[in-house]
């Protein structure tokens, strides 16, 4: 959520363009030449237009002097915005809150909003959250869309007041009803969250389409963001992203690198690794560590761009900075192998580290095997043991099947096959085919679980059809032991296993 900033003079100050009293330019000068301050006000903002006169900075702000010090609130409120711009004349924050002040005092609404601002952030006066609430409230009772959304942020967030979600979101929904897209947005975060109100995805994804299709970047990501995942709204691939490329190309970091992933992928898109890398690069070149990654592996595979480990390295390094934890875990890798950096296993230890104690399974894993093989540490299976629980506890499949070999190896803890069962079960289920090998022998000796030949078959045969070698010259051996009737009701669980969703 942001905060409504100064109201800029002129862009929506709701003034008729020709003074009531005046149907000609002439007239407006004659009027104000005899001290109208409502003609002087309309002079020196046609100055400040340049339509039907040249623009003049300078005289518009004489022309609005002229009528501020006569009390007029319009003239008083844009001479303040123009002190504050610099804006033909010197920039002056102390006398921009001065005009403000006298703006404000006389109930003008803007006036009393772009004060707001000022004590909000210490723009020409102290910095007072207090008074900046006060202030915006006196705006947004009038109506003013701007300061009843800034009296929403200031309740959300406990600045000038007690924090209250749900004072908050009553001011957000003033504002929202008015058609204000960031406050739209802001409800929409709130029902999403359950902040101020119940959460509810149906009326959040209702809020972020009113802002999306003002065009507000922000709430169009978000907005795909449902699409893709079918939060509040049914999931749909080709909306999602629509959604997601109209905040990509206004810019928003974590769309660009959203829509790089379809084209990586081919999500509702031709897939193209080129094109993939160029929202990957737009996203990275403004700090996105997803993108940054990303763009690593696309540099490190050779996959929309030249291969180059150096470049690859480089970008993990910026994402892994910023605490990434799988880029730290790969940027381990690098140093570890002397790919594309030179090696050093000091240093890939201290990412795996860092990735690892964010609890990212990957360095989790990292780490174990450097402490299983020595690796930068002391060799240390009850360590290694350690990280793999921890790894394996995310059902990282490579984790739960090195867990399993060290129950069944006693590597760092006590002989125990049926536990060595239980983790190579886990792992066998998600596709690993060195657990469904090892599985298949436990089944096949009778150790850590019932001797069973179909289940061993089966488990050897989705490992055999993986690839693993030593599983395919072993189904054989496996089937003279079995019946017909076995390898038949084997062959069944297979393929039941195999059509698994």
């Amino acid at each position: 959520m942001t905060t409504r900033d100064l109201v800029l003079f002129l862009a929506c100050l709701g003034f008729s363009a020709v003074h009531p009293l005046a149907a000609t330019l002439d007239e407006t000068r004659i009027q104000a030449e005899k001290g109208d301050a409502a003609a002087q006000f309309e002079l020196g903002s046609i100055y400040k237009d340049g339509v039907r006169l040249p623009q003049d900075l300078e005289a518009a702000v004489s022309w609005w002097r002229k009528a501020a010090e006569q009390g007029n609130a319009e003239a008083q409120s844009v001479l303040g915005i123009a002190y504050f711009q610099g804006s033909g004349v010197a920039r002056d924050d102390v006398e921009a809150a001065r005009w403000l002040r006298k703006a404000a005092s006389q109930g003008h609404a803007r006036a009393q909003f772009n004060l707001g601002v000022c004590h909000r952030d210490g723009m020409g006066m102290p910095k007072n959250d207090a008074e900046a609430l006060k202030l915006f409230r006196q705006a947004a009772d009038q109506g003013f869309v701007e300061a009843q959304f800034n009296v929403g942020m200031l309740y959300h967030n406990g600045a000038g007041v007690a924090r209250n979600y749900a004072e908050a979101v009553k001011w957000f929904r003033k504002a929202a009803n008015q058609g204000l897209a960031e406050a739209q947005f802001s409800l929409a975060t709130c029902y999403t969250q359950g902040t101020g109100v119940s959460k509810d995805a149906g009326e959040a994804v209702q809020w972020l389409r009113k802002a999306a299709d003002q065009g507000f970047a922000n709430a169009q990501g978000p907005l795909g963001a449902c699409y893709f995942l079918g939060t509040g709204v049914a999931r749909d691939e080709t909306e999602a992203v629509k959604w997601t490329r109209m905040a990509a190309d206004r810019g928003l970091a974590f769309a660009q690198c959203k829509i790089g992933e379809c084209y990586a992928q081919g999500t509702a898109v031709n897939k193209d690794a080129a094109e993939a890398v160029k929202w990957f690069r737009k996203a990275a070149d403004q700090g996105q560590d997803m993108a940054q990654f990303h763009l690593a592996a696309c540099y490190a595979e050779g996959k929309g761009v030249t291969k180059d480990d150096a470049q690859a390295a480089k970008w993990l390094r910026l994402a892994a900075e910023q605490g990434l934890a799988r880029a730290q875990s790969n940027l381990g890798d690098c140093y570890r192998d002397g790919t594309g950096v030179p090696q050093d296993v000091a240093q890939a230890l201290s990412l795996y580290r860092q990735a690892a104690n964010q609890g990212d399974a990957y360095g989790q894993m990292d780490l174990a095997f450097c402490y299983h093989n020595g690796t930068g540490v002391p060799q240390d299976d009850s360590q290694a043991l350690s990280w793999w629980r921890k790894a394996a506890a995310q059902k990282n499949a490579t984790a739960q099947f090195n867990l399993g070999r060290c129950y069944h190896n006693g590597d760092g803890v006590a002989m125990d096959d049926a536990e060595a069962v239980r983790w190579w079960s886990k792992a066998a289920e998600q596709g690993h085919a060195q657990a469904q090998f090892s599985l298949s022998l436990q089944y096949e000796k009778g150790e850590g679980v019932e001797k069973d030949f179909v289940l061993a078959w089966m488990w050897i045969h989705l490992a055999a059809i993986q690839g693993h070698d030593a599983a395919d010259k072993h189904q054989a051996t496996l089937e003279l032991g079995m019946t017909p009737a076995q390898l038949k009701e084997a062959e069944a669980l297979a393929k039941d296993w195999e059509q698994k969703p």
